[in-house]
């Protein structure tokens, strides 16, 4: 009995170890796709074009299809608001310095792009693999769900643009004016950054 007993632990060891790495190896390569963002999300593309596809084929799983766009419409917000949107409440001042005294506070995301695009891209295959059980197939009137995710929609939105604009911020950095370095400051430095210094001759 006592052997029996003491098998049980051990050979859990071997399982709880090969997890242990496969959840490492699964770290290692999802970090190494960090700094290729357009590559991640031209892959979630296709992932989402071929459950698209596959729940047209089907004509079915629009419940599944429902709640795929709640939890990606949450995902919107989250990557859309700032993280200390606390701090927005209470002080009730913008992001960005008006004044030249003022503190610079950059727009930092609720939820960072890679998170954004990390959660998308798993939603759409957990949704792919909910077309495979029958259960998920509520038979109901898909366009009363399209409508209705629709206003959710455009409700959720305004709310989020009213928000932009109350605490004046905007969420994206494309189009943002950028500074550059002269070439004249980068040329008067020469040698671990000293710059040379002509002294007056003496007599």
């Amino acid at each position: 009995m006592g052997g029996i007993r003491g098998s049980a632990p051990s050979a859990a060891v071997p399982l709880i170890q090969c997890k242990r790495n496969g959840a490492k190896l699964f770290q290692y390569y999802l970090d190494r796709t960090a700094p290729h963002s357009v590559c991640r999300w031209v892959g979630t593309l296709v992932v989402a074009a071929v459950y698209i596809l596959r729940v047209y084929h089907l004509q079915g799983f629009y419940v599944v299809s429902y709640a795929l766009g709640i939890f990606l419409l949450n995902l919107l917000i989250g990557f859309l608001s700032p993280l200390a949107e606390s701090d927005l409440e209470v002080t009730k001042k913008p992001l960005l310095p008006t004044k030249g005294s003022d503190e610079f506070k950059p727009f930092i995301r609720r939820l960072s792009e890679f998170k954004f695009w990390y959660y998308v891209t798993l939603s759409f295959c957990v949704a792919f693999v909910a077309t495979f059980f029958s259960v998920f197939d509520v038979p109901i009137l898909w366009p009363v769900l399209l409508s209705y995710w629709i206003v959710l929609f455009i409700v959720t939105m305004r709310h989020q643009i009213h928000h932009m604009i109350k605490y004046k911020y905007v969420p994206f950095s494309y189009g943002k004016q950028r500074y550059v370095a002269k070439k004249s400051s980068a040329n008067s430095l020469s040698l671990g950054g000293r710059r040379h210094v002509r002294w007056p001759r003496m007599g």
